[in-house]
């Protein structure tokens, strides 16, 4: 909501009646070559106000900037000095002008559809498009306009060509072999059992690791309601010790069809490796796809199938189909905050079924902007995993599992260099196994430069 009588009154000379005014300015009332008068600060406004409302822009440009100098006119300042730069064609300065408003206080709707506008100007409709789902969320939005917006909206989803989301950093690591902490293992040779201490290669190893990751998308339409879709994502992780280096890619192309204004199926062929150290520990080959609903303007549901095959040159065992089932549901609420939740079913079916599982298990996510231009994530999980059978040096019972995970992000896009804001985050992961040779606990520290285009 817009704070204020007067900027109400703002908005609606500025923006909702932009052909002409009323009242004459007091440029206008000028005969000499030069003209000075005194101003108070709310006099001036009004000058300014009539001007924009009359499209003189440029005229209107100078005193706009004399109202930076008044604290009390912050927020009138930057939306006129961001709606002149939107109407001028200076899309950076609008964009940057509505940012700052939003910092301070992100219910400003609409600010935050005028940003939106700005930025699907500027060619980047995905950004476009979250500043308009988040403007939906608003209640006292009227009718008209909020069939706009999903119109808006829905012409994005229609013509978005491509996405791209770069970050890089280091990261200190308290497991950076994912492995136990355990000092020792206890292994059965007939009925004896006889414990066994673990090497120190085989033990949870700490490190600090430099990284970088990048997630890219295209999608073009063909024709009717279908669309050509392709991805290309990637990360990897160095270290010291470059045994633990950790790289892995996943390239998916299909296609997307939208049955209506809120339905969309997609259907993508995927491969992906994985290297760790020197060695390629799995190559996929398989499918994905999903269908995604819109249950309201502030609400939608997804299911996505991913099926492939996995050969591991590392250990033929991993040889088998991996499969995934994933149900999930994302709602906006309070305006620039969104939550969601969802289930989860994988089946692992390698050569060697003690390498077997089936897990069942549930997420949840929460996170948005915040006043002076943070913007937090919190999520986790948990799930429990069943193996098909025993791995007999280690136990007569299949292997059970319970796998907890946590994360948090916070980043600050009022700081920027060269596109890029910082971002700290921070994942906490747990499992508990009936074999301690498979439970670990790990902590990595995420600090990175982030930039989404």
């Amino acid at each position: 909501m817009i704070r204020g009588t007067a900027a109400a009154a703002l908005l609606a000379a500025a923006a909702l009646v932009p052909g002409g005014a009323g009242a004459q300015a007091l440029i206008d009332q000028c005969v000499a070559r030069t003209c000075k008068a005194r101003l108070t600060p709310a006099e001036l406004l009004d000058e300014v106000q009539k001007l924009v409302a009359a499209k003189r822009y440029a005229e209107a440009k100078p005193m706009v900037e004399a109202l930076a100098g008044v604290p009390q006119l912050t927020f009138h300042y930057r939306f006129l000095a961001g709606y002149i730069a939107e109407q001028t064609g200076d899309l950076p300065r609008a964009a940057e002008m509505f940012r700052a408003i939003l910092v301070d206080d992100p219910r400003q709707t609409r600010v935050r559809l005028e940003l939106a506008r700005t930025l699907f100007a500027m060619g980047h409709p995905q950004s476009a498009d979250r500043e308009f789902r988040l403007a939906a969320e608003d209640r006292d939005l009227p009718p008209e306009v909020a069939r706009t917006i999903r119109l808006a909206r829905t012409v994005i989803r229609s013509k978005r060509a491509w996405t791209l989301n770069l970050d890089a950093g280091f990261a200190p690591d308290t497991n950076i072999n994912n492995a136990t902490g355990a000092d020792s293992v206890t292994v059965l040779f007939g009925p004896l059992a006889i414990p066994l201490a673990l090497s120190p290669d085989a033990r949870a190893r700490s490190g600090t690791g430099h990284f970088a990751t990048i997630e890219s998308g295209v999608k073009l339409p063909v024709g009717g309601d279908v669309s050509l879709l392709g991805d290309f994502d990637a990360a990897k992780t160095v270290y010291g010790d470059s045994r633990f280096n950790d790289f892995s890619y996943e390239l998916a192309g299909g296609a997307e069809v939208a049955l209506n204004q809120s339905l969309r199926v997609r259907m993508q062929a995927v491969g992906a490796d994985r290297v760790f150290g020197q060695h390629l520990i799995t190559r996929q080959v398989g499918m994905k796809g999903g269908l995604e609903a819109d249950v309201s303007d502030a609400s939608r549901v997804g299911l996505q199938l991913d099926v492939r095959h996995t050969a591991s040159p590392f250990d033929n065992n991993y040889n088998g189909w991996q499969s995934g089932l994933y149900a999930t549901y994302e709602r906006v609420v309070a305006r620039s905050i969104v939550t969601s939740g969802g289930v989860f079913l994988r089946r692992d079916a390698f050569r060697a079924k003690a390498y077997s599982s089936v897990e069942l298990g549930m997420i949840a996510g929460i996170g948005g902007e915040l006043p002076a231009g943070f913007n937090v994530g919190l999520g986790g999980s948990f799930s429990r995993a069943l193996y098909d059978a025993p791995i007999p040096i280690f136990s007569t019972d299949p292997r059970h599992d319970w796998r907890f995970s946590l994360r948090a992000t916070v980043g600050n896009r009022a700081f920027a260099w060269l596109g890029f804001s910082p971002t700290i985050g921070v994942s906490w992961s747990r499992m508990d196994s009936t074999l301690p040779l498979y439970a670990n606990n790990r902590t990595r520290l995420r600090f990175a430069l982030a930039r989404y285009f």
